[in-house]
């Protein structure tokens, strides 16, 4: 997928002209079903960035979606969350199949102005995600979130009154609620996949204390971009696995590191900390003290 072309689509509005459709009835909250739009072979090789957030579920698409570093075809719903300012792409085949099917729910952050979830939504760490780490239901799972926007639609073609806003955002936290349960859900029916991404971690973060030519620690935005995938999925993904964040991660394999080198080798402290990718030793010295409750200096008279 091409990184240079972007496309920015700053409102609502202009996503309906995008696609053909009618303006939108709000200006800043749009819910339609999938089929009312044409998805071209034109959005091949495209990156797109929105101002607004975009949930939707398409079924039976003609196409390839990217999961970590894995490609899959489903005809299972997919669901995916974009937030503002994210960019995305889908590896489309074909034209828009007649057996398609879904909805698409657009909400500009001003919509949830002064209302809780202004500042719960960043909470929810799916919208961290890009396109490629969907969430992947089952019918079942597909007909609660409908039924949620059933609802939502109902009150959005509403006569406009002084409580269709909290209606609608109570219903928007239900269907975001339910859409956590089912990425958690995820988490533990991929295991297989999951504890491959596990291994290749491991691996990333060995390959890169093991070559001499890299300096600094290793970020996690440099693990997470190793296995093609956002920093707080691979974070939640590690956590649910093995109870450790990806620094947590990092700062296991440090140590173990450091343990080596203290136990087999006669390099200086200072030396060890600046082959790790430390600036300076102190830094290092605290962070291996707080890991194992004792000194480097500690730790290497223990084996005399």
């Amino acid at each position: 997928m091409s990184q240079n072309q972007v496309h920015k689509v700053k409102s609502i509005a202009e996503f309906h002209k995008m696609k053909g459709l009618p303006s939108p009835e709000h200006p800043l909250i749009s819910l339609f079903d999938f089929e009312t739009f044409v998805c071209s072979k034109e959005i091949n090789n495209k990156n797109f960035v929105f101002d607004f957030y975009h949930i939707s579920i398409k079924r039976s698409i003609d196409a390839k979606f990217k999961y970590g570093q894995s490609h899959y075809d489903f005809d299972e719903g997919v669901m995916f969350f974009i937030a503002p300012n994210q960019v995305f792409g889908i590896e489309k085949i074909e034209e828009i199949a007649s057996s398609e099917s879904g909805w698409v729910l657009m909400i500009h952050p001003d919509f949830l102005w002064n209302t809780p979830l202004a500042k719960n939504i960043s909470h929810y760490e799916f919208f961290d995600y890009a396109v490629n780490e969907a969430l992947f239901l089952s019918e079942k799972e597909e007909a609660t979130l409908n039924a949620i926007v059933k609802n939502i639609k109902q009150e959005c073609n509403a006569n406009v009154d002084k409580f269709s806003q909290s209606i609608i955002i109570s219903q928007l936290e239900t269907l975001l609620n339910y859409s956590e349960r089912f990425y958690q859900r995820q988490f533990f029916s991929r295991r297989v996949s999951s504890h491959q991404i596990l291994d290749n971690v491991e691996k990333t973060i060995e390959d890169y204390f093991n070559n001499e030519n890299t300096s600094g620690l290793p970020t996690v935005q440099f693990v997470a971009q190793s296995m093609n995938i956002s920093p707080m999925y691979l974070s939640s993904l590690l956590k649910s696995l093995t109870g450790l964040t990806t620094q947590q991660h990092i700062h296991e394999k440090l140590i173990e590191k450091a343990k080596q080198k203290l136990s087999t080798t006669e390099l200086t402290v200072s030396e060890i900390a600046f082959q790790l990718g430390f600036e300076h030793s102190q830094s290092f010295s605290k962070l291996f003290k707080n890991k194992t409750s004792i000194s480097p200096i500690e730790f290497r008279n223990s084996f005399n």
